[in-house]
């Protein structure tokens, strides 16, 4: 595979974590969760159920695009819902894969109100991230990836596609 440099994306809930991480951990790559970047501020943002705007994402983005700079092979979890988002990300790193994790709202609030401890707070906010994704399109040649089914099966559809690639 040529591509070194891999982008997880999708909104919460979608598994962007636990999928990326096992990613990494079967192509032998560092993993980054964009999570763990959000300043102080977005944080607490979402804590409180607000949104996050353009203007509170874009030293997060990046954060993120030079944590892809500096790293030869990385995966990394990221929301990414925009194509100006990617295109942040994107910056210096042509060749990155965006895979992209695809599913229905009502899949992902299930998978979401069984999740402890994680600072997304609630229904709105999902629909929030919903009503901002903006899917990529063909120019951005990503893997669109179906998460309806295990996240075994997940992983073993990432890995096909990205041998294929």
């Amino acid at each position: 595979m040529d591509d070194k440099k891999i982008l997880v994306m999708g909104v919460s809930g979608c598994g962007k974590s636990l999928i990326g991480s096992a990613l990494a951990e079967a192509l032998g790559f560092q993993f980054f969760d964009g999570d763990d970047y959000h300043p102080k501020e977005n944080v607490e943002k979402m804590r409180n159920g607000i949104p996050l705007l353009d203007e509170d994402r874009i030293g997060w983005l990046k954060t993120l695009n030079l944590i892809l700079n500096m790293e030869n092979e990385v995966v990394i979890a990221c929301s990414a819902l925009k194509p100006q988002y990617r295109d942040i990300l994107r910056d210096g790193n042509e060749n990155l894969t965006v895979v992209y994790l695809q599913g229905e709202f009502e899949t992902i609030w299930r998978r979401y109100q069984k999740r402890n401890d994680h600072f997304f707070n609630g229904y709105e906010m999902l629909k929030s991230q919903f009503a901002t994704l903006v899917e990529p399109s063909v120019e951005e040649d990503a893997l669109f990836i179906d998460i309806s089914c295990s996240p075994e099966k997940i992983l073993e559809n990432i890995l096909k596609k990205l041998n294929e690639n």
